[in-house]
């Protein structure tokens, strides 16, 4: 194991490390990936033949210190910025007066990472590191240190120490969005450069993959009722998360999972058609809630209830010989919906907000209990 000096962090029950790094650290640990769309190269930009201090760049060497997958999220580094920073780190070492990388950058570690306290209150310590070559993937931060890596590259490694923000605990969900979070609003990405992605490039685990791609489906086809409603990795116009109805989603597809058997392959296969009719008959049902201003029908604990029932609505539809993908049935196990609990249920100012009193996620397992049992049986 490669032993570091670190602080252990918590923040909002997340624990994560701030460590230390040589520049050898850096050249043996850090993996750096970009985003392939089938035949873009790993680097972006016209090549400059040199660099002012640092000479000439070998940018066949560098690319094959980047991978390239349909599976990443980075966009292809900028040519001309490791050019430039490499230029900068050499002027910090020869005017000794500036911080060559001031800010840290931010890892991510597949492993559970330990870390050893060396203090009574026991955030100093040592993070063991495994020393796998590519054991850290570059979050943010990856222009610095692919700079600083073909910098050593040339020439004796400078005495550098490299400030990072190590995660040990995120799930590839959590990975993406702190990603969007961190460039979507502060650099020039593009937020359609992730929201156009279907999830099987976003995110490895299946069932988040068919979560992403439902969900962007339900906020972008021109035939959702929800078109626009949903604010896709914190962007756009939307009222509602993406994250907690994926988690939703999720959810139900390991529900589904555990019965197991061809119809719960058949319903991944299709899902985003049968979601798509769903909200439809949702929005048929609650007429007036739907489309009325005063109304939470579309806040997200509602729809986090309607997506917690769907494994239920399944098994309704079975129960009464239908097709799980045609809107009749659909609209047939769930139509009691509207003499049970009705539009009123949902008047934000009415019997909405006494059950929001009892908390969020009470609201959202209350609404899911009413539906469950309010379901059609055959007769």
């Amino acid at each position: 194991m490669i032993s570091v000096p670190a602080m252990r962090l918590h923040q909002f029950g997340v624990y994560f490390y701030q460590a230390i790094l040589n520049v050898r650290d850096v050249q043996k640990l850090v993996r750096f990936e970009v985003l392939s769309y089938g035949e873009e190269g790993r680097t972006q930009g016209k090549r400059p033949l040199k660099t002012a201090r640092a000479g000439k760049v070998n940018w066949d060497v560098l690319e094959q210190k980047i991978g390239h997958s349909e599976e990443a999220y980075q966009r292809p580094v900028i040519q001309r910025k490791i050019a430039e920073l490499m230029d900068y780190y050499l002027q910090c070492a020869d005017t000794q007066n500036l911080p060559a990388i001031p800010g840290a950058v931010l890892l991510t570690c597949d492993r559970r990472l330990d870390f050893v306290p060396i203090s009574s209150h026991r955030v100093l310590g040592v993070l063991q590191l495994p020393p796998e070559e590519g054991a850290l993937r570059a979050l943010d931060g990856q222009h610095r240190l692919l700079a600083l890596h073909q910098l050593a590259e040339q020439q004796t490694p400078p005495d550098v120490q490299v400030p990072a923000i190590i995660f040990d605990r995120l799930a590839p969900d959590q990975v993406v969005e702190l990603f969007v979070t961190i460039n979507a609003k502060h650099t020039r990405l593009n937020p359609s450069h992730l929201i156009s992605l279907s999830g099987r490039r976003l995110y490895p685990d299946a069932s988040l993959a068919a979560s992403h791609d439902i969900v962007r489906a339900l906020s972008e086809d021109g035939n959702s009722p929800l078109k626009g409603d949903i604010k896709l990795f914190g962007v756009g116009h939307g009222r509602v998360a993406q994250a907690p109805l994926a988690e939703e989603l999720k959810g139900v597809f390991n529900a589904l999972d555990a019965f197991g058997g061809r119809q719960a392959d058949d319903f991944r296969e299709h899902s985003t058609r049968f979601f798509l009719s769903y909200f439809k008959q949702i929005a048929k049902v609650f007429p007036k809630a739907w489309s009325g201003k005063r109304y939470s029908i579309k806040t997200s604990a509602a729809l986090r209830a309607f997506l917690r029932v769907v494994p239920d609505v399944l098994a309704a539809i079975r129960r009464l010989g239908g097709d799980p993908f045609d809107s009749g049935s659909i609209f047939n196990a769930i139509e009691p919906w509207g003499d049970y609990l009705g539009d009123p249920r949902f008047e934000t100012d009415g019997e909405w907000r006494q059950k929001l009193a009892g908390g969020t996620r009470g609201t959202v397992d209350v609404l899911a209990r009413e539906l469950r049992s309010s379901l059609r049986s055959p007769d």
